[in-house]
């Protein structure tokens, strides 16, 4: 019979990985395991996250030492082996944790035995540079190299209770119990085929073109089998947000709002369309649409001074009271009519396979462009009459088109983040926005074509 492995993931707000780490580990092909998080005060939504899924125990803790937050975790743990993951790692296939549990039990004198950490395709070069040459393809046993992380681990429960991780050590804590293992005659050993995605590497530093290089060649060497790693967004709930201000405009006789909700319906990725209003009749519209309308905007958040970002702060704080936490936002506004088939997923993957914070859809601007400074006079900000092959790349901002975010940014009150991406519409009819009656007649002859209606 199997034996039972107590896998201990340690986190502190980790809502941008958990979920995706949780449906990997809940996927193994070795399924004798229990689940225990400690978790460090995280003040997002890790743990509401943490509790869709079947974990064992969740022990809370307020100062964290690496060393000392496992103990607790395997102190409350009933396995024979102790697997240690980061919350931020992502098991790479099914067979991870039998990989682990296989390669501890070739040899008893294996104290533990750590996995290969890959990095995402988003990684800096620095921390790719690192993961490549650290953690190889080639199993190793270590006889006199104490080298051991508990990124991605197993060890045996037995041996941690004879010696167990320093309490008061604030990091390599790994390092340090498996010197200890190596002194009491035990060894180490390193599998590869126990593999999982890692963002950031293990050290933090370097010469940001000496990396680049490092890591293009490495690369090329391997025939790019590397830095695969990025987000399964099968794991991660999308929602998009729609607000609408008052009654409806129509076009071509269907309600303009129809051809954004359409659109998101479409995506292959969206599992929720939401419209956040502040009219009655427009959100029975939009859920005969198909969208939901669970809650009606207060009258405060219509006025014209409010900004977007606001209203979508305030639909996010209604859907997670009510229970619906997004890792994923896509926001989207009525006022464009005419989005091209598969925008709005080429902009949620562009986000993930990246690593952008947001991403908002934008058109590119060869032509002159001005801004009006505090006198009233213009200045131009592009390099001016050159041609164009010649000019730096400029980009309009399409937010209300496609803007692909993470929730985390719109519960602090921003749509966009800090690391921001554009994504280039190749279509000139999407740029196309209609915010009056009168615009709205007009584009009545361009459904047609556009749409093939």
């Amino acid at each position: 019979m199997s034996k039972l492995c107590s896998i201990i993931i340690r986190t502190k707000n980790e809502q941008r990985w958990i979920s995706s780490c949780l449906s990997a580990v809940f996927s193994q092909t070795y399924n004798n395991f229990e689940v225990i998080i400690v978790d460090n005060n995280s003040e997002d939504r890790t743990l509401d996250k943490v509790k869709k899924f079947p974990v064992e125990k969740i022990v809370g803790i307020d100062k964290y030492l690496p060393g000392e937050s496992l103990n607790r975790g395997i102190r409350e743990s009933k396995g024979d082996y102790i697997i240690c993951l980061s919350g931020h790692c992502i098991p790479v296939n099914e067979y991870w944790l039998e990989n682990l549990v296989n390669a501890i039990e070739e040899d008893d004198s294996f104290a533990g035995v750590y996995g290969r950490q890959e990095p995402m395709s988003f990684s800096t070069p620095s921390d790719k540079r690192d993961l490549l040459l650290v953690f190889g393809l080639d199993k190793k046993i270590q006889i006199n190299d104490g080298f051991f992380h508990n990124a991605n681990s197993i060890i045996r429960k037995s041996l941690w209770e004879r010696i167990p991780f320093s309490d008061t050590a604030t990091n390599i804590e790994d390092r340090i119990w498996g010197q200890d293992m190596l002194n009491l005659g035990f060894k180490l050993a390193y599998e590869p085929k126990a593999s999982v995605y890692h963002w950031h590497g293990i050290h933090q530093n370097g010469d940001e073109q000496r990396c680049n290089n490092i890591v293009k060649i490495i690369e090329e060497m391997e025939d790019n089998r590397y830095s695969k790693g990025s987000i399964n967004i099968d794991n991660l709930e999308i929602v998009a947000l729609i607000p609408v201000k008052g009654k409806e405009n129509y076009i071509a006789g269907e309600p303009q709002l129809s051809y954004t909700i359409n659109s998101a319906l479409k995506s292959k990725y969206i599992s929720r369309v939401f419209v956040t209003t502040n009219d009655d009749e427009t959100a029975n519209i939009a859920m005969s649409l198909g969208a939901e309308c669970p809650f009606i905007r207060s009258k405060s958040l219509a006025k014209d001074y409010i900004s977007i970002d606001e209203v979508l702060t305030d639909a996010v704080h209604h859907l997670e009271e009510s229970g619906v936490y997004p890792d994923i936002v896509v926001c989207l506004e009525e006022t464009f009519p005419f989005r091209a088939d598969n925008l709005i997923d080429n902009i949620v993957d562009h986000t993930l396979y990246k690593g952008f914070d947001s991403v908002i859809a934008a058109k590119r601007e060869n032509g002159s462009i001005w801004r009006e400074s505090p006198n009233s006079s213009f200045d131009r900000i592009d390099s001016g009459d050159i041609p164009r092959v010649y000019k730096e790349k400029c980009f309009v901002g399409l937010k209300g088109l496609c803007c692909v975010t993470h929730t985390e940014f719109l519960r602090q009150g921003s749509m966009l983040g800090v690391n921001v991406g554009i994504y280039e519409i190749d279509n000139p009819m999407s740029s196309i926005e209609a915010r009056d009656k009168n615009t709205c007649k007009l584009l009545d002859g361009f459904v047609k074509d556009f749409y093939g209606k």
